[in-house]
């Protein structure tokens, strides 16, 4: 299930159901890409010529480039180490293949997570924010594996009721319906706790006739976070 991601709402905007084998860069062919705006992704999407297209719709891509990458360098600018930057270069690929495909200049930002204790390097063609910004885009590219655990968690489609492909694309669509849904009434409704606790209640009221503000008014303490579906299960003796 190739997904695009509105990372304003966490809401799917795109959503194509392929078969296991399609390698994730074909999602980059059918993407209507908006001027402006900046995707997200990682290095499963690393295409230069559909890179490219990016650059011709006058739109954004962050990405993280491979290990070997070849390049030349054009340009540098000074970076604060302080903040975890390591390097912000101007660069052009090599190779005839890769300059067919990527003629104009990349942006390449090297970046070392203390947090996490890891060194990496992006790839993007956007040349005006700052570097460190740019670095913190990427890191928002952790909302989409938050949505994919959330609906594996607690949408439960680890098992299928059909095998056809309209009965898998079905229970697929469901669940991403249902996603949406949940995330509609916690942004209407202003709910703080999370989509998890909100999906609870409401599985647990569902036959109740009563004010949804009500609903988790009275209930929301009662549920907690679940990081695991195996927390629900009884085990006999």
């Amino acid at each position: 299930m190739h997904t695009l991601l509105d990372l304003r709402g966490a809401i799917p905007t795109f959503i194509r159901i392929t078969r296991g084998k399609l390698h994730d860069v074909h999602f980059l062919d059918e993407l209507l890409l908006e001027a402006g705006a900046f995707y997200v992704m990682d290095r499963g999407y690393l295409d230069y010529a559909r890179l490219y297209r990016f650059v011709l719709e006058n739109a954004f891509f962050v990405t993280r480039a491979k290990s070997n990458i070849d390049c030349r360098w054009a340009a540098s600018r000074p970076v604060d180490r302080a903040t975890g930057l390591r390097a912000d270069q101007t660069v052009y690929l090599q190779g005839t293949q890769a300059t067919l495909d990527y003629p104009g200049p990349l942006r390449r930002i090297s970046y070392y997570d203390v947090e996490t204790n890891k060194h990496f390097v992006f790839l993007t063609n956007n040349f005006i924010l700052p570097a460190l910004t740019i670095a913190q885009i990427y890191k928002r590219r952790w909302q989409i594996e938050l949505f994919f655990k959330w609906i594996k968690q607690n949408l439960r489609i680890k098992a299928f009721f059909g095998t056809s492909d309209n009965a898998v694309k079905t229970q697929l669509w469901i669940a991403v319906c249902v996603y949406v849904l949940v995330a509609i009434v916690k942004k209407e409704l202003k709910l703080e706790p999370s989509l998890s606790i909100i999906l609870q209640v409401l599985s647990v009221n569902v036959l109740q006739q009563e004010l949804l503000p009500q609903l988790f008014t009275q209930n929301v303490g009662v549920f907690s976070e679940i990081d695991s579906p195996k927390q629900l299960m009884l085990c006999g003796l």
